[in-house]
């Protein structure tokens, strides 16, 4: 034990002994507290509230405002300011919650109705195709089937093909939807 715990334990353990002995004496045992004594209590709660408030509010009060902080931004006004600019990591989630981005709410929507599409398929890709094989067939797609190319009614194929690239092309997407399309 260091100086300090044997101090602590000697400090409370004479604190003990004196309430102790304090309780043997019948007499006296009204406290009494004069109007001076009250305020001077008073006085200290309230320096101690004030201080215990300042040092919670401490990273609020003493953080410099850069310019950037100044300008008025479209994302402050509907509060997905701190989801942008927060110090916390991309890995974050809270306790309790799976990832509930769109994204995946909608793979999870297309899983449980059995109709979340296979985007290699799609393509016409490996599963294990690299982003320039990725890439490089949905540039052909989109030149085969784009309806100003075809002069036909191909919107929806090529909203399919705009959509598996891309989920296919963001490492982060393709991710998500191999692990839920895996669990299909």
């Amino acid at each position: 034990m260091n100086k300090i715990e044997i101090f602590v334990i000697f400090v409370m353990m004479i604190g003990t002994l004196q309430m102790a002995s304090a309780q043997e004496s019948d007499s006296e045992r009204i406290l009494k507290v004069s109007d001076d004594e009250k305020i001077i209590l008073f006085a200290g709660f309230s320096v101690a509230i004030i201080a215990i408030f300042l040092f919670l509010a401490r990273d609020i009060i003493l953080r410099k405002k850069t310019t950037y902080d100044k300008q008025e931004h479209d994302s402050k006004k509907d509060r997905t300011y701190e989801k942008y600019h927060s110090d916390w990591g991309d890995d974050y989630e809270e306790i309790g919650k799976r990832g509930n981005t769109k994204q995946e709410k909608e793979f999870r929507e297309e899983l449980a109705n059995e109709n979340l599409p296979d985007y290699y398929e799609i393509l016409g890709v490996k599963r294990d195709a690299t982003a320039e094989q990725i890439k490089k067939s949905f540039r052909e797609l989109a030149k085969k089937t784009h309806p100003d190319k075809t002069k036909e009614d191909s919107e929806q194929e090529m909203i399919n093909i705009n959509k598996a690239y891309e989920i296919l092309s963001d490492e982060k997407s393709k991710e998500k939807y191999d692990r839920y399309f895996k669990s299909s």
